[in-house]
């Protein structure tokens, strides 16, 4: 906030003062502070300072009304400071006048206000925080919903993490609908804190069509930090859907998802989608993470043949033994000699013992 607004809101605090001055103030006294209240529009701020702090310590050990005076003509010497760019001098002035002037409460709380930015800007960025808190818990309800926000803005950017935390739940409390400035602010305290619940909540409740691929990753990480995989593969998902995520990576990446997250038949089947199109490469890897998918589904018929293909094509004797062991599970024991036979052709050490099993299997014989 510029000097120049802050001189208006002095302006307007002391009108208001004369208004409803109590204790009533002399008729010279009164004079006197129109004549600086004159000089200061007319930028003779020097000569407005040193006739207020005159006056206001001259005042300031009389009866009530001469203190009340010697709280307005303080409040003249920090309006002069903070348009000479001296705010840290001109929030003292005010602290100065809210002492003078105790009896008067909604004076006093006005200056109290003033004097929180006054500290902001001469860059008392602690004790500006504090003294808005101060002000807000006085305030009670009445205070705007904006100054809740400026506090917890101004606690975050001090790195006041827990304490932000606090002021951003009444923040929110006192807001209907936050706007994207807001989110962003609750979302980087959310996260500092740790509570990445209710960063979770916060990002689904902005997320839409329309939202970026940015937030579909972020809302996706957030419910993974949370324990909640099952949320971030339909997250993913969804976003993959709208084309917000369209990169090699992100195709990788909804596989593996919706394996943690207990849908393995979904990346199972995307996994077979993007071989036949050829937007996978048919290799070990892929052909692994296809059987691995489909063993998790429990979809015997798919999962056989998967690794089935995997073992062709890796030649391996340890891919041959896992699917005639799997196979040998599944009962199967056609398909699973035949690949355990293979397995120990391959010089698989293990192979021959499971031939030995399936062959003393009661089923074997029958």
């Amino acid at each position: 906030m510029t000097m120049r607004v802050w001189g208006c809101i002095c302006l307007i605090g002391l009108w208001a003062s004369f208004a409803n001055a109590s204790p009533a103030l002399p008729g010279d006294i009164i004079g006197d502070l129109n004549r600086l209240q004159t000089q200061l529009r007319d930028a003779q701020y020097a000569s407005v300072v040193s006739r207020a702090t005159q006056q206001a310590t001259r005042l300031q050990t009389g009866n009530a009304a001469d203190r009340w005076a010697s709280a307005l003509y303080q409040q003249l010497a920090a309006n002069a400071l903070a348009h000479q760019g001296q705010p840290g001098d001109a929030a003292n002035r005010l602290v100065q006048a809210r002492e003078l002037a105790a009896g008067e409460q909604a004076q006093v709380a006005r200056w109290l206000r003033e004097e929180v930015s006054l500290r902001h800007a001469a860059g008392q960025t602690t004790q500006a925080s504090d003294l808005l808190a101060e002000w807000l818990e006085s305030q009670g309800a009445g205070a705007p919903a904006e100054d809740y926000w400026k506090l917890t803005r101004w606690l975050a950017d001090d790195q006041r993490w827990q304490e932000a935390a606090e002021w951003l739940e009444r923040s929110l409390n006192q807001t209907a609908e936050p706007d994207a400035t807001q989110r962003r602010l609750a979302l980087v305290v959310y996260q500092r804190t740790q509570q990445t619940d209710q960063a979770l909540d916060l990002l689904l409740g902005g997320l839409d069509e329309g939202s970026d691929g940015a937030h579909w990753r972020q809302a996706a990480g957030l419910a993974q930090q949370s324990g909640q995989p099952g949320i971030a593969a339909a997250l993913w998902d969804t976003a993959w859907k709208l084309g917000r995520l369209d990169e090699d990576g992100d195709r990788w990446q909804l596989i593996h998802l919706h394996m943690a997250g207990g849908t393995p038949a979904r990346a199972a089947e995307y996994l077979e989608t993007w071989l036949e199109s050829g937007d996978i490469v048919r290799d070990e890897t892929s052909l692994r993470l296809l059987a691995n998918a489909w063993h998790q589904a429990r979809d015997r018929t798919q999962a056989l043949d998967a690794w089935q293909a995997l073992a062709t094509l890796s030649k391996e004797g340890s891919d041959w033994r896992q699917y005639g062991q799997l196979a040998f599970a599944w009962g199967q024991d056609e398909r699973a000699e035949k690949a355990l036979s293979r397995a120990q052709s391959l010089g698989d050490d293990q192979a021959g013992e499971w031939l030995a099993t399936l062959e003393q299997s009661p089923r074997h014989s029958l």
